[in-house]
């Protein structure tokens, strides 16, 4: 049974560090490309960062480069998303997916975190 189940988020005041956990399980965790995404109200879910299966390489949304890490413990079957300096304009719930290496258009969502900014 796959589960990808997300943690961390709660409320936090702008400038401030949260880190996101996803914990997968199920499925072979080093087959497979994670990426963290968010949705704010009222708008389209966006990529924010991702890491390669084995981590060595990672991108970043633009808005976050500087301010958000993403990594990967393979040992444990998770996935961080380290936030500093935390922006309103970052709140929303956040995602976290796993895209597979090997099966084209095999991927599995976590439910979601909700990430709150505010003073």
């Amino acid at each position: 049974q796959v589960q990808v189940v997300e943690s961390g988020g709660g409320l936090v005041q702008p400038g401030r560090s949260l880190r996101l956990s996803c914990a997968a399980s199920g499925f072979t965790f080093s087959r497979y490309a994670m990426s963290w995404y968010r949705q704010a109200p009222g708008k389209e879910r966006e990529l924010v960062a991702a890491i390669t299966s084995a981590g060595g390489s990672t991108n970043y949304a633009d808005s976050v480069k500087g301010r958000f890490t993403i990594s990967r413990d393979n040992a444990k079957n998770t996935v961080y998303l380290q936030m500093n300096s935390l922006k309103p304009e970052d709140t929303a719930v956040y995602y976290c997916n796993a895209r597979s290496d090997y099966v084209k258009g095999r991927d599995y969502w976590g439910k979601g975190t909700l990430v709150t900014v505010s003073s």
